[in-house]
């Protein structure tokens, strides 16, 4: 390529000195010409050919002036002259974390931002994006390739930071997370088609609120929960309550039931059979009947 050309002009002037001199190698300069015809022409050809990788184009410029067509993944033919840029079309992502080596940059990266009721919220962040295949020249020759850091960082925090200001720390923490997240969505997507990105995604991955905030957010929750607690056993008891009732209830209506609904013969006819149960024990000897309705008397021996 282009290191063969170098080396070629190196080697056509070596020669032509050589020539012009006494130098005892002056011989070799016809040979060191025809190397040097050659590293040129192969440097040459081999220029001509540009292989693109797998989900990526290639953007051609000539002297600085950036064409506007594009060179998909495969093997090209092209001028010698141009310089072809790549650029990847596949999903990136960007990531601003508070904590070290997880981040796109090192160190503390989150975003801080202030609330609606003035305290500082800490938010970790990932953009999941690609470039727009087809805008990728515009993008080169307006940003260039380090875009990460020109379009995605910058735009990514000033956007949410000036949609934040409109929740309160604790929402944002629980009930308007979800609604935040689109709401910065759709400005940050925004902002990105009109540079040639396309955004995928906007993974909020963690809000960290100031510790006394925190300590109240705890403590709220567990008096919820301990107010649930109780209204579960309020809730136990009374079930339980009820359940004595309706047991108590049914008792009394059976034995109402029972002592309406025997007979004075029916009383008789058990009264009967429990006399003669008691007549047929080897201890007994004397039953005196007293009479009619008169509970009969039993004498035994023993």
């Amino acid at each position: 390529m282009i290191v063969f050309i170098i080396f070629g002009v190196i080697l056509l002037l070596l020669s032509f000195s050589l020539k012009n001199s006494t130098n005892p190698f002056s011989k070799f300069s016809n040979s060191i010409k025809i190397v040097g015809f050659l590293l040129i022409a192969l440097g040459i050809f081999s220029s001509m050919f540009k292989q693109i990788d797998a989900g990526k184009v290639g953007v051609k410029s000539l002297y600085g002036n950036v064409e506007p067509d594009i060179l998909e993944s495969g093997l090209h033919i092209i001028n010698p002259l141009l310089d072809v840029t790549d650029f990847d079309i596949q999903t990136q992502n960007y990531t601003m974390s508070a904590i070290h080596d997880e981040g796109s940059k090192d160190g503390d990266d989150a975003i801080r931002v202030l609330s609606n009721d003035g305290l500082e919220v800490v938010i970790d962040l990932t953009v999941l994006y690609r470039i727009s295949p087809e805008l990728a020249p515009k993008i080169f020759k307006q940003i260039g390739v380090d875009y990460a850091d020109k379009i995605v960082r910058p735009v990514t925090r000033t956007r949410i930071r000036d949609n934040a200001v409109y929740y309160d720390a604790v929402a944002l923490y629980s009930t308007k997370r979800n609604e935040f997240q689109q709401r910065i969505f759709k400005t940050i997507e925004a902002d990105f088609k009109s540079r040639g990105l396309v955004l995928e995604q906007l993974l909020i991955r963690n809000i960290n609120l100031p510790t006394s905030v925190k300590t109240t957010i705890e403590s709220k929750i567990n008096a919820e929960q301990e107010a649930q607690k109780m209204t579960f056993v309020l809730q136990k008891e009374k079930q339980e309550a009820e359940r004595k009732r309706v047991e108590a209830q049914g008792i009394a209506d059976y034995q109402r039931i029972i002592s309406t609904g025997l007979s004075d013969k029916q009383l008789q006819y058990e009264q009967i059979k429990a006399q003669k149960e008691l007549a047929a024990s080897p201890n007994t000897k004397i039953i005196f009947m007293n009479g009619k309705g008169s509970a009969p008397v039993i004498l035994s021996d023993k």
